[in-house]
Formats: structure tokens, C-alpha cells, sequence
């Protein structure tokens, strides 16, 4: 039943733009499927689900593919995310802080992540605000450049 309700879920945030968990909730509602808040947390969680920008500008969630495509396409689906979600970036001593379009924090972080910078020790990731820790302050324009240029 698991893995039927989370190919549902798979198909419905590709059909509709399903802004939060309530909405997901009403759409498995109508497609048969009686499920908790805590349910649908837990297959967000598993499904490595994210929120990326929709046609109107708000987030909604989506599939972010790690594997089935090729490296090109992942490399452009984050390109995407940070060029859509991403508002400002600034340092801030050893920290880059970046804002967001609301609620896109984690997507723009997960992209952030996935480019691999060796300068960034980690990073963490509000509602519309990440800041990440950068090993020295000297080395933050280039990473700032390095996620530019991945814009």
C-alpha cells in the first residue's frame, strides 16, 4: 500500500502544482487514500521530495531525480532551482547568506549542496534564509562566485 500511495504522490505533484501538505493530503483524499499529516510527512521525507518554484512563483513540491536521468540534466534541474529560488547572496565574515523566495531555503540548499563545495563546511537552511559556513572568511568570494556561476 506504501509504495502505491508514494507512486500517487509521485503523479500528483507532477500533475498539480500541491503547494503544501494539506493540499497533497485533499488530492490523496480524492484519489482513495485516507492518510495522516504524519504520513504524508514521513513519504515527503522518503521521497526526498522538495519545493521548487511554480508557475505563479509560489512553491510547490517536486521530485528532485538523483539517479534516472543523466548529469547534465541534474546539473541544469539545480541551475534552475537557484536561479528560481535564490533573491540575494551576501557574506557575512566566514558565512555566505543567501535569501530565498519564501519557503525555498531548503530546495536552494540541497542545489548548493549537490555542487560540492570543498570551501563550505555545511550549511543550514530556514523558510527563505541559508547561511553557510565557509572554512576561512578569505575563501567566501570565491564560493559566492563558484554558486554564481551555477545560477
Amino acid at each position: 500500500m506504501k509504495r502505491i500511495r508514494q507512486s500517487k504522490i509521485l503523479e500528483l505533484i507532477d500533475q498539480y502544482e500541491i503547494e503544501t501538505q494539506e493540499d497533497l493530503g485533499q488530492r490523496l483524499l480524492q484519489a482513495g487514500f485516507r492518510v495522516t499529516q504524519a504520513t504524508i510527512s514521513r513519504d515527503i521525507r522518503e521521497l526526498a521530495l522538495t519545493k521548487v518554484a511554480g508557475s505563479n512563483g509560489r512553491p510547490k513540491y517536486a521530485a528532485m531525480d538523483y539517479g534516472g536521468g543523466s548529469s547534465q540534466a541534474y546539473s541544469e534541474r539545480y541551475a534552475r532551482v537557484l536561479q528560481d529560488g535564490m533573491v540575494s547572496i551576501t557574506q557575512a565574515d566566514n558565512l555566505v547568506v543567501i535569501r530565498t523566495v519564501s519557503g525555498m531555503a531548503m530546495a536552494v540548499a540541497a542545489a548548493v549542496d549537490a555542487l560540492g563545495i570543498e570551501e563550505i563546511a555545511g550549511s543550514i537552511a530556514g523558510d527563505d534564509t541559508i547561511m553557510c559556513a565557509v572554512k576561512t572568511a578569505e575563501l567566501v568570494p570565491e564560493v559566492i562566485e563558484k554558486i554564481r556561476m551555477n545560477q
